[in-house]
């Protein structure tokens, strides 16, 4: 297993963001701003839930990113028979020692990459929850921290696909963000198809920009990013609207208003900023609240309930003016 990190880091250099990103981009083409937000949510200690097709870098933007930071990555491929035990890890008796040894898990590392998420039945899902919310695993009744920094990136297939399942709410209000990267434009895509056969090669290329300590010490001086008590009635503003809107069947928690406070947080840092803006605000409010919502004519967290929910935030942020 993984050993904790001292936090007594030096400071690091926020221009070493732009760097990393640069780093990322040299595999991951064409959506810089998925590489900020996603760093944004690292920063932030949140996760992050992707909801695409197949095919569009979803792994190669997680092992791009985890190579610029200097961290540890893990893949679980899920599937509809992995079992709790599958991720989490087990204790085996060891008949020389006449005790029980445990056996860690893929989860153990800083950043797993939780491959079709949805293909595995809820309880399985649900062994991740305390890993999400707890930073730690309970394993025969014993619980292991797990290491720092630690992040789970995880991808879903359209609920429409053969072999789903949905994700329960609670498993979803875990995760800080849930982004989808989409088709890359017209001559970005034509290069990628160009330089297809070199992809893998261009991971394994990427210079580690920062490493363990210095993104601890980065996720620390997220909580020092100032707000002014304007931008935080402005987002308490978004938070409540969505409370009073006919078209939710119930509105953001207070865990969506500290994730969007935290994401902001982390996303002005991204920008060379240690303080927000309404702009961060703003640009957060979907990605971290929308997955949180469901329609009032909805019954399940489908895609396409989460759809119409981007659109209800949309026409809620859309009213409510921004301090100037």
């Amino acid at each position: 297993m993984l050993n904790a990190v001292p936090v007594d880091a030096p400071e690091v250099e926020l221009g070493l963001l732009d760097d990393l990103i640069a780093q990322v981009e040299t595999a991951f083409r064409g959506k810089r701003e998925t590489v900020r937000l996603s760093l944004a949510a690292l920063l932030a200690r949140g996760h992050l839930l992707f909801e695409d097709i197949p095919g569009v870098g979803k792994t190669t933007l997680a092992r791009a990113l985890t190579a610029a930071l200097g961290l540890e990555f893990r893949r679980i491929q899920f599937t509809s028979d992995l079992l709790p035990s599958d991720v989490l890890g087990v204790s085996v008796y060891n008949p020389r020692t006449h005790e029980f040894e445990t056996r860690p898990g893929p989860i153990f590392t800083n950043v797993v990459l939780a491959d079709e998420i949805n293909r595995a039945p809820p309880r399985t899902q649900s062994g991740l929850l305390e890993a999400m919310q707890e930073g730690r695993v309970t394993i025969d009744e014993r619980s292991y921290d797990l290491a720092r920094p630690f992040l789970v990136m995880a991808t879903q297939n359209p609920l429409e696909q053969h072999g789903t399942y949905p994700l329960p709410e609670s498993q979803l209000d875990r995760f800080m963000m849930r982004l989808s990267i989409g088709y890359p434009d017209a001559d970005e895509e034509r290069n990628v198809v160009l330089q297809s056969a070199g992809t893998h090669d261009a991971v394994d290329r990427i210079r580690p920009v920062l490493n363990a300590e210095s993104v601890i010490a980065l996720q620390e001086r997220v909580d020092s990013v100032h707000a002014d008590a304007s931008i935080v009635d402005y987002l308490m503003s978004v938070v409540q609207a969505t409370r009073a809107e006919p078209r939710f069947r119930a509105g953001a928690s207070t865990r969506g208003a500290i994730a969007l406070l935290r994401a902001a947080r982390g996303y002005a840092l991204v920008d060379g900023r240690e303080f927000l803006v309404p702009d961060d605000v703003r640009r957060l409010a979907v990605p971290v609240l929308a997955h949180r919502l469901l329609p009032a004519g909805a019954s399940a967290a489908t895609g396409e309930a989460y759809q119409e929910a981007v659109g209800v935030l949309d026409d809620v942020i859309a009213r409510i003016p921004m301090p100037v």
